[in-house]
């Protein structure tokens, strides 16, 4: 089923959940904006979200080191207080979160934080290859829209598909924990080790 992009930003609007989760939500809901909404307060999503501007200044580092001892990982992962940074749910995330960076080698944390000459560089190659293929401009400027969006996800943590579950983001994941926890968290930042 296609959801209507104007359906998604009402949608957010009402709910400030994210786009993705928002698209979910229609879709799980034959499109119907109210039980959508009811359905991301369901999930937690709602809440999760309004928590997210609340600041995070405790937390840990965890890491992961694959069994062939060659690649590693060390990511910071914060919360709100240090009840929740000992509590054993965030520490399985923490360490969740650096199996996934192993495992899918994300550039950056989230999708904003991809540098403008990467978008850039990106926008060049795809257009390369759509033009190729015959594709008329005005079909183009709307195919890389989503085009983009793929690769700023791809390319970032909270945008990937968790390894462990891969209908799920990373930025869902760390939701459902905000949800259930009560606190905002966050990645603060990551380094992945490859010999």
């Amino acid at each position: 089923m296609s959801i209507d992009s104007d359906k998604i930003k009402q949608l957010r609007l009402m709910t400030q959940a994210g786009m993705m989760d928002c698209k979910k939500a229609l879709e799980e809901t034959g499109g119907d904006i109210q039980k959508a909404a009811d359905y991301l307060r369901e999930k937690g999503i709602v809440k999760a979200v309004k928590k997210m501007d609340r600041e995070t200044k405790e937390g840990g580092i965890f890491s992961y080191v694959h069994h062939n001892g060659k690649i590693g990982v060390l990511v910071e992962l914060n919360c709100e207080t240090d009840f929740v940074a000992k509590n054993e749910m965030f520490k399985a995330l923490g360490k969740n979160i650096a199996m996934h960076i192993a495992a899918s080698n994300p550039l950056y944390v989230s999708p904003e934080d991809v540098p403008e000459s990467e978008i850039a560089k990106e926008r060049e190659i795809q257009e390369a290859a759509l033009k190729e293929e015959g594709k008329p401009a005005n079909v183009i400027e709307k195919i890389m829209e989503g085009k983009i969006a793929k690769f700023k996800n791809d390319v970032s943590l909270l945008g990937q598909p968790f390894v462990k579950e891969p209908k799920k983001t990373i930025d869902d994941l760390i939701k459902e924990n905000i949800a259930t926890l009560g606190e905002n968290m966050s990645v603060g930042k990551f380094i992945r080790y490859v010999i």
